[in-house]
């Protein structure tokens, strides 16, 4: 215990951030329980931050990882929502935490989780065949309004996170652009790869390989800025050389999956802000830095009032296109 706190202590002093006392610690093993399956994005993001707490001792406790991935991720939420107080069990997800009980009729809602804080986003890219006319955003809608119906975006799921943004960029342009899903980003991918689509919606690492094979080329990011990367990926061109998708003919601000942690409902407010210190600690080390680097995210950490209102705002964002295509749940 005297050595977990004395390293505690220099992550602290590292950041410049004096370390609090908390009138919770866990005793017993805690569970980080995983809406996916073994080797996705979100059983990655689980696993790096227990391998990160476990070199700094950020908490004497060990930590379990635990994989409840079925049903889009509702498994592992039910699974969280039904051991309400209980302070021993982590849950990891994105946006799927609330949004899901927007879209399907799944047992359990957003109230019976409780948000604790989101550490990293996933950013959305706009990509092409690499052999495609199409070179910024302006050029895909004006080749989109050309053809209503005919230009088909793969993407991940149905009424997921890639469909969203599909129905965004058609309600943001006023162009009518078709939406074919598949079981993965990773299909999406080898679809565009193989010219059998017009684009997709992909996430930068999700389309990384193929880019760099020069099978497909990116169009714009939407996000408010472009992405911070001196990196070269593809030749001479890195995530920096990205234009943003509102400067160059997309008039989407932000659109952005973040990597969520949540507690079960009716846990006490000293729970959370123990959670939240370690996860925040845990944002600052150098092996969170090269996991963000290695999997082409954005470090955004967030927790308290802040996730907060992102939650409420964006849950309204997605709630108005679900209602505006009819895919509410009620």
């Amino acid at each position: 215990m005297k050595k977990s706190l004395t390293i505690a202590c220099i992550v602290a002093a590292a950041s410049g951030v004096a370390l609090p006392a908390f009138a919770f610690e866990p005793e017993r093993p805690v569970e980080f329980v995983v809406t996916a399956g073994p080797g996705g994005g979100t059983d990655i993001f689980a696993r790096t931050i227990q391998s990160i707490i476990a070199k700094y001792e950020l908490m004497k406790a060990p930590v379990v990882v635990t994989n409840k991935g079925s049903a889009g991720g509702a498994e592992g939420f039910v699974y969280a929502a039904t051991a309400k107080g209980d302070a021993h069990k982590l849950t990891f997800g994105t946006n799927n935490a609330y949004l899901l009980p927007v879209r399907a009729k799944v047992p359990y809602t957003a109230a019976d989780l409780t948000p604790v804080a989101a550490l990293a986003s996933d950013e959305f890219v706009l990509w092409v065949n690499g052999k495609s006319e199409i070179k910024t955003a302006a050029d895909f809608v004006e080749k989109a309004k050309a053809a209503p119906g005919t230009l088909k975006v793969a993407g991940s799921q149905s009424k997921d996170v890639d469909q969203i943004l599909t129905s965004m960029i058609n309600e943001a342009t006023g162009a009518d652009i078709g939406y074919v899903p598949f079981k993965s980003g990773g299909e999406a991918a080898v679809q565009l790869a193989g010219d059998h689509v017009a684009a997709n919606v992909n996430n930068p690492s999700e389309n990384l390989g193929q880019w760099q094979a020069g099978m497909v080329k990116p169009v714009c990011v939407f996000k408010s800025e472009k992405l911070k990367s001196d990196a070269k990926v593809a030749g001479d061109q890195g995530w920096a050389d990205i234009p943003t998708c509102k400067d160059s003919g997309i008039a989407i601000d932000n659109y952005a999956m973040p990597r969520t942690v949540w507690l079960a409902a009716g846990v006490e407010p000293e729970v959370v802000s123990f959670y939240a210190d370690v996860l925040k600690k845990v944002s600052e080390t150098p092996e969170w830095q090269k996991y963000l680097a290695d999997t082409s995210q954005s470090g955004t950490y967030m927790s308290g009032t802040e996730f907060a209102d992102f939650i409420k705002k964006d849950e309204a964002a997605v709630s108005a296109v679900l209602k505006r295509e009819g895919w509410l749940a009620n």
